[in-house]
């Protein structure tokens, strides 16, 4: 049985001691038996609580692969013309219509 973690110990603890003084204001109860119930009570909702808190996951452990190796770039070498035209065509002014 795993051992309970600090966060469910707290919520836990937190619970039973809230819920006992809740139900024991509420419900006025002076006798011993009355007592035991709701301090059972209180124990059950306690434990339901920490129970019900997320286990914290599994820490996984990255493997170490080597790196992909990447492909070469290629430049493509461009015409002189298409940069003449591709210069012209940003400089010029749109017509109107």
């Amino acid at each position: 049985m795993p051992r309970p973690t600090p966060a469910q110990l707290v919520y836990g603890s937190c619970t039973v001691i809230c819920s006992t003084l809740a139900m024991l204001l509420l419900s006025q109860t002076s006798s011993g038996i009355g007592i035991a119930v709701i301090a059972l009570a209180a124990l059950g909702l306690g434990l339901l609580v920490a129970m019900t808190v997320p286990l914290p996951r599994p820490r996984t452990v990255a493997r170490s692969e080597p790196a992909p190796i990447a492909a070469p770039q290629v430049r493509v070498p461009l015409h002189r013309e298409t940069v003449a035209a591709a210069t012209v065509e940003s400089v010029r002014e749109p017509t109107a219509p």
